[in-house]
């Protein structure tokens, strides 16, 4: 079975960092990107940033680009996101997206952000 695996969540003070990662299994990594989305309480599912398998391109929402960095380790099957200068609004549940062609794609369970102020 294809799984995803977030950690790395907690709780932050506004200001500090965390790092989550998420770890695929039972599939071979050949994926076209991986994304992180996160999603806070009466807010819509938001795009946090995506890498792309073949170039290792990066894109990033502008609400973190510059604190946030993504990258992947193709050889652990894991994927990072860096949060530095974390905010309050940052405060969410982040998942990670594993996107393969033709409209296949795997998510993992999510793993909580919370930041104080």
């Amino acid at each position: 079975d294809v799984r995803l695996v977030e950690s790395g969540g907690g709780l932050a003070q506004a200001g500090g960092s965390l790092t989550l990662s998420c770890v695929v299994s039972g599939i071979t990594f050949h994926d076209y990107a991986v994304g992180w989305f996160r999603q806070a309480p009466g807010k819509e599912h938001e795009g946090v940033s995506c890498i792309v398998n073949e170039d290792g391109s990066t894109h990033y929402a502008d609400s973190v680009k510059g604190r946030f960095t993504i990258s992947r380790d193709n050889a652990e099957k894991v994927v990072r996101l860096q949060m530095n200068s974390l905010k309050p609004e940052d405060t969410a549940a982040y998942y990670c997206n594993d996107v393969y062609g033709s409209g296949l794609d795997y998510w993992g369970q999510g793993t909580q952000v919370t930041v104080s102020s």
